[in-house]
């Protein structure tokens, strides 16, 4: 009679059994077999990974080409870009297709003045590009057929981006429109009610140690970050070599951001109907670190630091 290999060398299978059972007894859990050392059969720490490769950005490129519009931190469409509040600061340039009385609350220079009032006053540390006339005689250089070409060329290329981002291919909706308290790596999300959120907790990208990891948010509708409620300002965060430009949130409607103020954004959000940061009346800073470029609607600012992305 052969021997049975099983029978003489049970430590082969035994061994990985006891090794796992242990490992959860302590409370070191094995998310590999579904222990977490609690009993309950489930990881503490949700990591969704999309089914999917993962969107890699091709060398000496970008991912989704922002063209004229990269060098915004804000872009109103045609109708415009308002601040309220005096601690309001875009590192970048601030546009609209609409004539420069749409922009109301910002100073890009010393003499050149958007309505600004002793609670209302913004700085641009780019240009402010709008269409005719000059916002006042003190700034003949802003307001101009130039300025006016520089935003009708950066709307353009907004849109191609927005239709580019929405021409993906569909991907997961792991929170089921709620992204709070996820681990992301990088790769297309789409919601599949039509809209996303950030509510209850923060969301993480892992980049993985790939500078070059893509995040894609597609959604019909809306995009929410903060809450539940006016209060609790939720935020994005980057790990492992994630970066804010290469995060991309693409909104069919409008995106509102931490109304109650507060709370951290990353990437370049691109709406069809306008986005609003934050309340009146709101003192905390609400930061962004990309670009929020709407195509149709107008753009609300309350004491809003937003930094554009290098290159």
């Amino acid at each position: 009679m052969k021997p049975n290999p099983i029978a003489h060398r049970p430590w082969k299978w035994i061994a990985p059994l006891v090794l796992s059972a242990l490992v959860a007894a302590c409370g070191g859990g094995d998310p590999v077999l579904g222990f977490d050392g609690g009993g309950n059969g489930l990881v503490d720490r949700v990591v969704v990974v999309p089914p999917g490769p993962p969107l890699i950005t091709p060398p000496g490129d970008t991912f989704v080409p922002l063209g004229a519009a990269s060098t915004y931190g804000a872009f109103g469409g045609a109708a415009g870009v308002t601040n309220q509040g005096l601690l309001t600061i875009i590192n970048g340039d601030l546009g609209t297709t609409a004539v420069s009385t749409a922009v109301t609350g910002f100073r890009s220079t010393p003499d050149c003045t958007y309505t600004v009032t002793g609670l209302n006053e913004g700085r641009v540390t780019g240009s402010i590009n709008t269409a005719p006339p000059p916002p006042t005689i003190a700034c003949p250089t802003e307001g101009t057929a130039a300025t006016e070409a520089a935003a009708i060329a950066a709307g353009a290329d907004a849109r191609a981006a927005y239709n580019r981002l929405a021409g993906l291919a569909s991907g997961s909706d792991p929170g089921a429109g709620n992204l709070a308290n996820l681990v992301l790596a990088s790769g297309v999300y789409t919601a599949a009610g039509g809209t996303f959120m950030i509510q209850g907790g923060n969301l993480t990208l892992d980049g993985r140690g790939d500078p070059n990891s893509t995040w894609v948010f597609q959604m019909a509708q809306t995009l929410t970050v903060g809450g539940p409620g006016a209060a609790f300002p939720r935020s994005v965060v980057l790990i492992n070599g994630a970066q804010a430009k290469n995060v991309f949130w693409q909104v069919g409607t409008a995106a509102t951001i931490n109304a109650g103020g507060g709370g951290t954004m990353h990437g370049t959000i691109i709406s069809q109907a306008g986005a609003a940061f934050s309340t009146s009346g709101n003192a905390t800073i609400t930061t962004l670190n990309g670009r929020v470029l709407s195509l149709d609607a107008s753009v609300t600012l309350v004491n809003t630091v937003i930094t554009v992305p290098a290159p």
